[in-house]
């Protein structure tokens, strides 16, 4: 491990300049918390450092709640002038959220700080944006046509949100946001989804499961791209791929096992089976456990849409098998399935094999 003696003596000796020396201690910084103590392979998480920063994010939780009843109340009181009195609250708040973020994520690089203040600024964001732009009487008669473009305004700002501070948890906001969008667009065109399955079954009516089906993909490739650009997964960028990983996996995942097992009602469980040997491949190859925590959104939408009863209970039984064994030997699985690839897939810019 460098030491920050060492780092001084490469100032010193003028191997390194200051600027560069300052970003390899962050970079040391950033690492410690999430990957110190992992097995080499293992998949690096962390919500928070220590409980600091849950008590921060306390903190920053009620601050936010009171900030709002407080202009809850102003504004109830001018009823009449609300819009302008919401959107000059919203802009007061985005500066004071913007200045806590500079503190607390660029300066103390903190992480559950990070991902409040990334959710508060989405918030405010969107409630402010939505004042300005939306229709209050059209939404009321659901007639949602005018929350696209405030949604898609939002997810800008969220944007540059992330530009300056980086966030991974805020790509995962970007992510969904613009999922948002592409459903509000689809709704506008089509109505409204009937149901919840109508968002994953290829065969439903309107155009909603081709549309979480192309953002899964469109989420997934930004996804690799992080990935493959960190292969050693050492920087914030393996991070933000994990997130986004995260998003991109149950709609994947949902929209194509539910669409064949609709086709195949009477082999559902061959069918599930082989579905899940596909994702569980792809997910060992790239090396992300977190691509198959889709299987926990997957199971619950299996459980209410196609199984009933014993079904239910056995694919979820057999489910939790089939990820623990997985969990127990992934590093061989990977080795294995990784050995006969090496001239098909660029191995040199996924994680190596342990």
């Amino acid at each position: 491990m460098i030491s920050k003696d060492d780092l001084r003596a490469a100032v010193g000796s003028g191997l390194l300049n200051e600027s560069q020396a300052a970003s390899l201690a962050a970079l040391a910084d950033s690492r410690r918390g999430a990957r110190e103590d992992l097995a080499p392979g293992d998949e690096p998480f962390e919500l928070f450092k220590g409980f600091n920063e849950i008590f921060i994010v306390i903190g920053l939780l009620i601050l936010a709640g009171g900030w709002a009843a407080v202009n809850g109340l102003s504004m109830a009181v001018e009823i009449v002038d609300y819009k302008s009195k919401l959107v000059t609250t919203a802009g007061v708040s985005a500066l004071v959220l913007w200045g806590l973020s500079e503190y607390f994520i660029r300066r103390r690089r903190m992480v559950a700080p990070a991902i409040a203040l990334s959710c508060l600024w989405a918030i405010n964001a969107g409630s402010g944006i939505t004042a300005y732009f939306a229709q209050p009487f059209m939404v009321a008669q659901e007639d949602f046509s005018s929350l696209p473009f405030p949604l898609a305004l939002t997810t800008v700002v969220m944007f540059l949100y992330w530009l300056r501070f980086r966030v991974p948890f805020a790509m995962a906001l970007i992510a969904l946001g613009v999922f948002g969008v592409a459903m509000m667009v689809g709704a506008n065109q089509a109505g409204t989804p009937a149901s919840l399955s109508d968002m994953f079954l290829l065969s439903a009516g309107g155009p909603f499961a081709y549309i979480t089906l192309a953002v899964g993909a469109g989420v997934f490739a930004v996804a690799m791209i992080f990935d493959m650009s960190d292969p050693h997964r050492v920087t914030r960028r393996a991070a933000q791929g994990f997130w986004l990983h995260v998003i991109a996996a149950p709609a994947l995942v949902n929209t194509i096992a539910l669409s064949l097992l609709e086709r195949d009602s009477a082999g559902a469980n061959t069918t599930l089976f082989a579905v899940l040997l596909l994702f569980a491949f792809i997910a060992i190859i790239i090396d992300r456990r977190s691509f198959l925590i889709a299987a926990i959104g997957y199971t619950v939408a299996l459980a209410g849409t196609v199984f009933e009863g014993e079904g239910a209970a056995m694919t979820i039984f057999f489910l939790g098998i089939f990820l623990v064994v997985l969990g127990a030997f992934w590093a061989r699985i990977r080795a294995a399935l990784l050995l006969p690839l090496s001239g098909i897939l660029p191995l040199h810019r996924l994680p190596p094999s342990h």
